[in-house]
């Protein structure tokens, strides 16, 4: 009869180690096996055993990543003080690598990302900076997977969120723009006040060409009339004024 109790006694312990030996790996996971201490091979997702107390496995998420960059204060190429932040996508592709050759690659990703940000930012003009977001972006990951190459890990992009001017700044771009809109516009209203004139000269043109210059003034003289009370002054050129008045001075035609 005790044998059956310490058989039971014994058969518990089993039981737990053997149960303590399973893994499940997600999909979207992968699993580092140390074995005493050193790698032995990397699980793939699904039910998998593992020999208790020997080895033990450090799981890691393979899916994108994302790591904030605080902002920084840089100071840019023509001596500008911006604010700056930012956001590394970065993915495992080698989860042996990523644990075996650095201790917490998301924070030293962020740090080489801020190096790399302050690096490229201090080497370009603001105008620059706010017309080529993208490229400088480009920059900062080249900078970066230079450094991490051997460390399994994949930068998918870097994004350049915000980038925060000093306030005098902002008002003196803001005048800027104010000026150029202005300019534009006065520019719009010459061309056209330039294609009007030309136009105008060519209909006075055609109008002088073919004698329907005087119709023209006529039609402009009844629409002037058609008030009664309207006092309508014409201005004779010189030549007739100087006609009548030669006609006026020779006094009248003598009779035959």
């Amino acid at each position: 009869m005790l044998a059956l109790p310490l058989f039971i006694f014994f058969l518990i312990p089993v039981i737990y180690i053997l149960i303590s030996g399973i893994r499940i790996i997600d999909q979207y996971e992968r699993g580092v096996v140390l074995t005493l201490g050193a790698y032995s091979h990397v699980l793939e997702p699904g039910l998998r055993v593992i020999i208790p107390v020997i080895q033990r496995v450090i799981k890691v998420d393979i899916r994108i990543t994302t790591s904030d960059i605080p902002q920084q204060e840089v100071i840019t190429k023509d001596n500008v003080p911006v604010g700056i932040n930012a956001v590394v996508y970065f993915q495992v592709i080698k989860p042996d690598d990523a644990v075996l050759k650095v201790q917490n690659y998301t924070y030293a990703i962020t740090q080489y990302a801020q190096t790399a940000l302050r690096d490229v930012i201090g080497g370009v003009e603001l105008d620059t900076l706010l017309a080529e977001r993208q490229q400088i972006a480009d920059q900062i990951k080249s900078l970066v997977d230079q450094e991490i190459s051997g460390w399994g890990i994949d930068v998918v992009s870097i994004k350049i969120q915000d980038i925060e001017l000093p306030a005098d700044m902002k008002r003196v771009m803001a005048l800027q723009a104010q000026a150029e809109r202005e300019r534009r516009a006065a520019i719009i209203r010459a061309q056209g006040e330039l294609t009007a004139s030309e136009n105008l000269n060519k209909a006075m043109s055609q109008l002088s060409q073919s004698g329907a210059i005087s119709l023209r003034t006529l039609q402009t003289i009844e629409a002037a009339t058609a008030n009664p009370a309207s006092t309508i002054i014409f201005a004779l050129p010189t030549e007739i004024m100087e006609g009548l008045k030669r006609f006026t001075s020779s006094g009248p035609v003598p009779r035959q």
